[in-house]
């Protein structure tokens, strides 16, 4: 796909883009194999490993968690109020406090380290090459093969029932107002469980091309992974420049371009 070559273009010292489909890979730029950080992509581990927990029953969605009157579900929908104070469940707050939360209170319940639980939740099933290496909600480190078989599971599946992933893809808290960070204030903000939802959100990080159905997250360091289950595809990219303006150009141009390239494919093979 030569759209992913747009990445070359970007002045990063490092850069790695690739697209999945369901059970394979479609197509790499750059090198698969070099370990960076994620940044807050990692939330969308965390926010796996938190829905792993919710089915094998070490923690419920909607038991209490984090300031007063809120729940495991406010936490991982940013809407618990951290760390402004606000009340639960008022206004979409993105809050790293809040993720960090949730890694706490799972911890309490699994009696192990998050970290453990973390890699024995979605690293070694899903054969993750990376670790998690501080905060759960930025510390993640591992290279691009790791955020590729991200992208198939959450096409695809297999660590929890499709029914538990469309929960959490699904809008949580709806009519919140908020700020999506770097890409200022949406009205509504909406947000899933730990998952970013592209709705109909302008400006955004993803393509004009990419269905409202699409979801996923960015990265501080300049990193991203959509998931559009319409297409049946899902794009992801690591670098080491971090976010700024440079990006606000490039990313949803970028986007728009691997989804004109999968539709094209998708034609030629109809």
């Amino acid at each position: 796909m030569d759209s992913l070559r747009a990445i070359d273009d970007w002045g990063a010292p490092f850069a790695a883009a690739g697209v999945v489909r369901a059970g394979a890979v479609a197509a790499t730029h750059g090198p698969r194999g070099v370990p960076v950080r994620w940044a807050s992509v990692t939330k969308l581990l965390t926010g796996l490993a938190a829905l792993v927990a919710v089915e094998e029953g070490t923690v419920d969605l909607d038991e209490p968690a984090g300031p007063p009157g809120a729940t495991l579900r406010h936490l991982l929908a940013h809407a618990s109020g951290l760390p402004t104070g606000a009340a639960p469940g008022r206004r979409r707050v993105y809050s790293n406090e809040g993720i960090e939360a949730v890694a706490a209170l799972i911890e309490h319940h699994a009696g192990i380290p998050f970290g453990e639980y973390f890699a024995a939740a979605v690293v070694e099933p899903l054969e993750l090459h990376g670790s998690l290496q501080g905060s759960a909600a930025s510390e993640y480190v591992g290279p691009p093969d790791d955020l590729l078989a991200l992208g198939q599971e959450l096409l695809t599946p297999q660590l929890v029932a499709p029914e538990t992933l469309d929960e959490a893809t699904t809008v949580q808290f709806a009519g919140l107002d908020g700020v999506l960070p770097g890409w200022g204030r949406q009205e509504p903000n909406d947000w899933g469980l730990a998952f970013e939802l592209r709705d109909d959100k302008s400006p955004h990080w993803t393509g004009t091309r990419n269905s409202p159905a699409t979801f996923g997250h960015f990265g501080q360091s300049g990193t991203f992974l959509w998931v559009d289950p319409e297409l049946g595809a899902a794009c992801g990219v690591l670098t080491t420049r971090d976010f700024g303006d440079w990006a606000k150009e490039a990313w949803s141009a970028f986007s728009d371009s691997v989804v004109a390239d999968l539709r094209s494919v998708g034609e030629q093979r109809a």
